[in-house]
């Protein structure tokens, strides 16, 4: 079936060009921000692959209420604005609660409805009356052609861009799994999809800041799968110094390593380009 194409800034999700999220997964002090917004630019020129900044100005599903959950909406989205000015990129964050919503799409492109809220209605509803694009991602408790029913509550709120973001399920204990059948049924709801590489690694009921609460060794076999599989997009949340960040300190990608873990993906993607429209139907 045909794909709607969603604009994101100067960006158009779902067309044959590979796109990535990147960022801190939270917003951290300035330095650290300004520091892999640069590198982000330098490796979307270098690599000519469009790039949506990400960071999140409140993470509100840690594991303890000790951990730092962000700089909170006023100061992150003064923040995330200071990125776009500088840097010119098109923005996404999160939002937790439907009062977000308005302040937060007043500055950013995309609002990332979080996993474990996907089915929150009034929350997705809320981010589609902004007008902006909505990003659901994808719960680790769903099958994934029940995404279907966020995407339907967008488009009734009257906004029909929407992007789907897989990003593991649930296994067993403290475990995610990343099932390939699952962006066959995303890409069937007809919107661009994103593969979220560095969250599908966690390991749950661990410190993200422990180095076992994350399996980086998959990150290469994962993302290639996902691309070899005709996602639209990657997500990777990238920082200057992972073992310092101040939340998915196990799972970031070190900013500095991007260009060369990209290579294999784009080329990857290239080929998987070249046989889409070849991809036999089997009954």
């Amino acid at each position: 079936m045909s794909k709607k194409i969603v604009k994101v800034g100067d960006i158009s999700c779902g067309t044959e060009d590979l796109f990535l999220i990147s960022g801190p997964c939270v917003i951290e002090d300035e330095m650290i921000m300004m520091k892999t917004a640069e590198k982000l630019k330098e490796v979307s020129a270098r690599m000519n692959i469009p790039i949506i900044y990400k960071s999140s100005f409140q993470k509100d599903n840690r594991s303890s209420a000790k951990y730092y959950d962000g700089p909170g909406l006023e100061k992150g989205i003064k923040m995330l604005a200071k990125i776009k000015e500088q840097f010119g990129f098109p923005l996404l964050t999160d939002i937790h609660y439907p009062d977000q919503a308005k302040a937060a799409g007043e500055v950013v492109d995309v609002l990332q409805i979080p996993a474990y809220l996907c089915m929150q209605t009034t929350l997705v509803v809320a981010a589609a009356k902004t007008g902006r694009v909505v990003n659901i991602k994808h719960g680790q408790f769903l099958a994934p052609d029940n995404m279907k029913h966020p995407v339907n509550k967008v488009i009734e709120a009257g906004n029909d861009k929407v992007i789907l973001t897989e990003r593991g399920y649930t296994f067993g204990y403290n475990d995610l799994v990343v099932d390939p059948r699952s962006f066959y049924h995303l890409n069937n709801i007809g919107y661009p999809v994103v593969f979220d590489i560095t969250h599908s690694i966690r390991k749950y009921g661990i410190p993200s800041a422990d180095a076992t609460g994350g399996a980086r060794e998959f990150l290469p076999v994962l993302s290639r799968a996902g691309v070899a599989a005709g996602v639209d997009g990657v997500f990777i949340e990238t920082h200057p110094e992972p073992s310092k960040a101040l939340c998915d300190a196990a799972s970031q990608l070190c900013v500095y390593d991007l260009e060369e873990f990209l290579k294999p993906i784009l080329e990857l993607h290239a080929v998987e380009v070249k046989y889409r429209d070849r991809t036999p139907v089997l009954a």
